[in-house]
């Protein structure tokens, strides 16, 4: 990370200053409105924004408490301890936690090493980046679009082990770099950084970790691996006698964990695939077609529309 930035970033806040000298607990008239628990986005967003962020205090225990808007967490050094939803969360440095809504969460305290960056969002916020992500099935779309739409029915929190990833790590630089020198035309500046790395985190979905039991999350990873590795021809049963499962039981376990079929995970792959080869090469749609895994070209036409609103000829011509 930039130093500069850094160094900011671990400056020792006020609000710290006095947890270090009078040893107590949060100063809740800093976060809430009342006495429910909630941190409340009017506290710490100024009228009008979308989006902001804050360092993370630390030295101190937050108890469990939720929000009512979507908080994102980074790590840009050291470690937090998490606990979401009964879940213990062991944040590392360049990773990211998305929460939600509905999450409840509580903190350990962090030692000043621990430097952690808190996006606050308004939910609106994220309108662009629904735009940007399409249709395509995975946690990380179910949870902006419960987001939007308030349901409950998303994960309430996705946990991205993504250190590793250098986009990833410039695009959250960059928007801390926005937020904090204030630049002009910020806001759409931060829709489409964010609708970017939206986009990344979603070509890592094994780095995933989201609220479902640990045997549920190695058993969606061992299905998004095998995917990842046979989407041209691949098949459920194939898949079932790899991990010694019953081929029915194992398609209902794979739509109650991810709310989409087996089905409908390869073809999002393949289809994802077929926009990479349509952009970054000069193979003919046919052969893009057979590659991807769809000896029918009429239907991979057929599909490819529905999805994306144009042929893909049209696609490639566009972008």
């Amino acid at each position: 990370m930039d130093k500069e930035l850094f160094s900011k970033l671990s400056e020792i806040t006020e609000e710290e200053k006095t947890i270090l000298r009078e040893k107590n607990g949060i100063d809740k008239t800093i976060y809430m409105s009342d006495t429910d628990g909630i941190i409340d986005s009017g506290k710490l967003l100024e009228e009008g924004k979308l989006i902001t962020y804050r360092p993370h205090t630390r030295f101190v225990h937050f108890p469990e408490h939720g929000h009512n808007y979507i908080e994102v967490v980074y790590m840009c050094s050291g470690s937090t301890h998490h606990v979401i939803d009964g879940n213990d969360i062991y944040l590392s440095e360049g990773e990211l936690l998305f929460l939600s809504k509905n999450a409840r969460q509580e903190i350990y305290p962090a030692d000043e090493n621990d430097i952690a960056v808190n996006f606050i969002i308004l939910p609106e916020f994220f309108s662009e980046t629904v735009k940007m992500l399409g249709n395509d099935p995975s946690p990380l779309h179910d949870f902006v679009i419960d987001s939007l739409v308030g349901a409950g029915e998303g994960p309430s929190y996705l946990h991205f082990k993504v250190s590793d990833i250098l986009p990833i790590q410039n695009l959250i630089e960059n928007l801390i770099w926005s937020l904090e020198k204030h630049e002009p035309n910020m806001r759409n500046i931060n829709r489409i950084t964010m609708g970017v790395l939206f986009l990344q985190l979603l070509n890592n979905t094994e780095r995933v970790v989201f609220k479902n039991s640990d045997k549920d999350h190695k058993l969606m990873m061992s299905v998004l691996g095998y995917i990842e590795d046979n989407y041209a021809n691949g098949e459920l049963k194939d898949l079932a006698s790899l991990l010694h499962y019953d081929t029915f039981w194992l398609s209902k376990e794979i739509k109650r964990i991810s709310t989409h079929t087996y089905s409908e995970l390869v073809m999002s792959k393949r289809l994802d695939q077929a926009c990479f080869l349509l952009k970054n090469t000069r193979m003919k749609i046919i052969d893009i077609s057979m590659k991807v895994g769809y000896e029918n070209v009429s239907y991979f036409h057929r599909i490819f529309t529905k999805r994306y609103g144009m042929s893909p000829r049209q696609y490639r011509i566009s972008r």
